[in-house]
């Protein structure tokens, strides 16, 4: 089903695939990690192999979040990961990948749709991305898993960011680059893009029932011109 655009009068956005270039990160720290051991590996190039391991972890890592959410084992994992981070053992700042042109995508957005943030991330390193790229005050609203009761794939992260920022839920666009983000938007009644410069597949996002499916987040603008 082609978008409504007209409807549209807020965006939501995930952060790791969708605003961040996580994957591609995890690529480059992983491949560097296994250079040592490049013998192994076909044509001594280790890529190949790690950009499957880094691109095969959606699934298990969307279920691993809706196992613990439906658990009610989310928060006590937050907590453990926050208390972590106090005590210095994890990095929440830098460094950062950012998708190319997602900045200047959502510098063009800002001043015709309202904005949010809904990422599966904790509190803390969802804002030390968006801080770390001055894409804060872009956003009216940014919802973590630590925000409501449960995260994505349920609708609740969704229609709070609404809520906040004033819209009904049938009139948001959810963006993700996962079947988690499209099923989210779905339950709560919003519109769906799936993009492909993150962790899911075209199959996947198509499975999910995404509206749209376009290479990347930066291809907003000229769908939404």
């Amino acid at each position: 089903m082609p978008l409504d655009i007209p409807r549209i009068q807020g965006i939501c956005f995930d952060v790791d695939g969708t605003l961040s270039d996580t994957d591609d990160l995890w690529v480059s720290r992983l491949e560097k990690t296994l250079s040592p051991a490049r013998m192994l590996f076909p044509k001594r190039n280790p890529r190949p192999f790690v950009r499957w391991a880094v691109m095969s972890i959606e699934t298990p890592g969307n279920l691993l979040y809706w196992m613990l959410d439906a658990l009610h084992l989310d928060d006590d994992v937050g907590r453990i990961f926050i208390k972590m981070a106090k005590k210095g053992r994890l990095r929440a700042s830098g460094p950062f990948w950012m998708i190319h042109s997602v900045k200047e995508t959502l510098l063009d957005l800002q001043p015709r749709f309202h904005m949010a943030v809904v990422s599966a991330r904790d509190h803390r390193s969802t804002f030390a991305f968006l801080d770390y790229f001055g894409l804060t005050p872009l956003f009216r609203a940014v919802a973590t898993s630590q925000t409501c009761e449960h995260t994505k794939p349920f609708p609740d992260p969704v229609i709070w960011a609404g809520e906040q920022m004033g819209i009904s839920p049938r009139n948001l666009l959810m963006v993700g680059d996962t079947g988690v983000d499209v099923r989210a938007g779905k339950s709560a009644g919003a519109q769906t893009v799936g993009v492909l410069c993150g962790f899911g597949s075209e199959k996947s996002l198509r499975r999910a029932g995404a509206d749209l499916i376009l290479p990347s987040t930066a291809n907003l603008v000229e769908i939404l011109k």
